[in-house]
């Protein structure tokens, strides 16, 4: 399956959060745009706004050729209250996939992602109903994101010894400051020929440069109210984006398109998951697609980082 060089990341699009969009035409306009612009992959999940994102993403895509279009979205998260409300139980899987199927209004489901590893599920059962999926013409690829690499390496074992259908894409947190799955994930994935589609490419904002070492955030950006963003802002990452903008003043470019640049220049990426909230961000992520950094300027983004598993300070 082919997808464009950037996938259009939909977790903006709901209202569930102060930092979302919370107007859907204006999300279908992003949307549209993204199209226009030769974006073709579109990524979300039905726990984004418990189910609102799907719901815009199926808005903005009907009137448009359905085979030209790869819909991707998730299942895990909780979606309602009870024991079957969340996880990658048989039940669950196969009712959440019903019901993201209506909210988008497809007839399938091009990339069925599960969200996260549910400990609490035999990845057999798991595997067997997303092999169902596929077998009844429902979901055509099934992908996985954000686990421990034992974790990955066992699905596809599974997979293979057991004859279910094997994940063939890996959704990894991956950005310049956000190394860590260097030592986990990404080596499997180069490996098992394992497509990768990082999420979170300009580290919640923070490589976008619009942050600043001496200054505190203001209220109206998203390290303010986030803590996510807020935990980038440590002496090794500005370290890490004092190279991204001096390489940006030198190629004419702004921080976010170099960042962006510097994923794409990772042998192991497919499709970085962009997340603009406005069109004109979309347009100047879009255009990172045609900067191409040199091996020089590849490393100078790496320099400062040691990549290691776990994370250092999280829990993961």
């Amino acid at each position: 399956m082919e997808v464009s060089e950037l996938a259009l990341g939909c977790m903006n699009f709901g209202s569930e959060a102060e930092w979302m969009i919370d107007d859907r035409e204006k999300s279908r306009e992003i949307i549209h745009r993204a199209l226009d612009l030769g974006i073709n992959f579109l990524d979300t999940a039905n726990v984004y706004s418990t189910g609102e994102s799907e719901e815009i993403v199926g808005e903005a895509i009907a009137n448009y050729r359905r085979d030209e279009l790869v819909i991707a979205t998730k299942v895990f998260g909780e979606m309602h209250d009870g024991p079957n409300g969340q996880g990658l139980s048989r039940k669950h899987i196969i009712d959440q996939a019903h019901a993201s199927l209506d909210r988008l209004g497809v007839d399938y489901i091009d990339l069925y992602q599960i969200h996260r590893w549910d400990e609490n599920t035999p990845i057999e059962e798991t595997l067997s109903a997303l092999t169902h999926l596929v077998d009844e013409g429902l979901v055509r690829y099934i992908g996985a994101s954000t686990m421990a690499g034992w974790q990955f390496s066992k699905a596809l074992y599974t997979a293979d010894i057991e004859g279910y259908e094997r994940f063939v894409s890996m959704q990894p947190e991956y950005n310049a400051v956000d190394r860590h799955e260097e030592a986990n994930l990404l080596p499997i994935c180069a490996e098992e020929d394992i497509g990768v589609v990082p999420w979170s490419p300009l580290a919640g904002g923070f490589l976008t440069g619009k942050y600043d070492r001496d200054n505190e955030p203001s209220g109206d950006t998203r390290a303010a109210t986030d803590e996510y963003t807020s935990n980038r802002f440590t002496d090794e990452n500005w370290a890490v984006l004092e190279e991204i903008r001096s390489i940006a003043d030198e190629r004419d470019a702004t921080p976010a398109q170099i960042s962006l640049a510097w994923l794409l220049a990772q042998d192991v990426v497919t499709a970085p998951i962009i997340g603009p909230r406005r069109i004109d961000h979309l347009e100047e992520n879009v255009a990172a697609v045609d900067i191409s950094l040199t091996d020089a300027e590849v490393e100078r983004i790496a320099q400062p980082k040691f990549p290691q598993w776990p994370q250092e300070g999280k829990d993961r």
